[in-house]
C-alpha cells in the first residue's frame, strides 16, 4: 500500500512501544532480545514519519514508574539507549532530524546524560521533523516541575500568575516547542495512556493495536495513520458545525 504524506492537519504523533517483553516470551526468548528487537524497529518507524511528512513524532521510552522494573533490566535499558544513541546519530543528522529528550534527566546514567547532550547539540540545527523520546517521563511529574517553575518566576518578579492561562502555561512544561498530539499509539493491546503527555493528549486521537511493539513496521504506522484519516475530530463542536465550516465551542 502506498501511503501519501501526512496532512496538514496531522502534524503531531506520539507512541506508547510496549510489548517487548511478552514478544520474547512468546519467541521463549529472555526480555533483552525483545528489547533489542525494539531498539531496531525505532529506526524503521523515525524514518517511515519522516518521509510521511510527520512534523513531530514523540516516543516514550522508559517512564518514571519504570525505576521498579528488575534492576539489571533497567541497567540493559540505559545500555540500550547508550548504544542507539551512539549508533543512530549521525543518521539523524543525515536525515535532517532533531532530537530531543525529555523527562527527569539527573535520575539517568551520566554516561546516557552527556550521550543525550551531545546528540541534541549535534542535531540541534536539523529542520525536518522533530523526534522527542520521553525518558524517565510522567505526565504528571511534568505538570508539577512546570507549576514549580512558574513559582520560582513569581517569586523571583519574572511572571505575573495572574496573566496564566493555558497559552502561558504550555511553554514550561518539558515538550515546549510541539504542538498538541493529534495521534497517539500504543502497541502491545493495552489501552490505557500509562502517565504519557497527559497535558499534550487533551484532544488526541488514541489507537490501540494488538501488535507488539518488535513486530510494529511501516504497514502498521501506515494502518494508524489511513485510521486517523477517517477520524472526524470535533474539537467541542457539532457535526453541523463542521459541514458549514462554523468555529462554535
Amino acid at each position: 500500500m502506498t501511503t501519501p504524506p501526512a496532512t496538514q492537519a496531522l502534524q503531531h504523533i506520539a507512541i506508547v512501544m510496549d510489548g517487548n517483553g511478552r514478544w520474547a516470551r512468546l519467541r521463549r526468548l529472555p526480555r533483552v532480545a525483545g528489547h533489542r528487537a525494539g531498539a531496531r524497529v525505532v529506526r524503521e518507524i523515525v524514518e517511515a514519519a519522516a518521509v510521511r511528512g510527520v512534523a513531530n513524532l514523540t516516543l516514550f521510552a522508559f517512564s518514571s514508574e519504570n525505576w521498579r522494573r528488575p534492576a539489571d533490566e533497567v541497567s540493559l535499558l540505559m545500555a540500550l539507549f547508550v548504544r542507539a544513541l551512539r549508533d543512530e546519530g549521525n543518521r539523524l543528522v543525515e536525515n535532517n532530524v532533531r532530537l530531543t529528550v525529555i523527562g527527569d534527566r539527573a535520575a539517568l546514567p551520566v554516561r546516557l546524560q552527556k550521550t543525550i547532550a551531545r546528540v541534541e547539540a549535534d542535531s540541534a540545527h536539523c529542520n525536518g521533523m522533530r523526534l522527542t523520546v520521553a525518558a524517565n517521563y510522567g505526565g504528571r511529574w511534568d505538570i508539577v516541575q512546570a507549576a514549580r517553575r512558574i513559582v520560582a518566576a513569581t517569586a523571583a518578579g519574572e511572571f505575573d500568575p495572574a496573566t496564566l492561562d493555558e497559552a502561558s502555561f504550555t511553554p514550561w512544561l518539558a515538550l515546549d516547542q510541539a504542538p498538541p498530539v493529534d495521534l497517539l499509539i500504543r502497541t502491545g493491546g493495552e489501552f490505557r495512556i500509562s502517565n504519557f503527555l497527559l497535558w499534550h493528549l487533551a484532544y488526541a486521537e488514541l489507537y490501540f493495536t494488538d501488535t507488539l511493539w518488535p513486530d510494529f513496521d511501516p504497514a502498521a504506522l501506515d494502518l494508524a495513520l489511513d485510521w486517523f484519516a477517517n477520524r472526524e475530530r470535533r474539537f467541542g463542536r457539532t457535526d453541523e458545525q463542521l459541514r458549514i465550516g462554523g468555529t462554535g465551542a
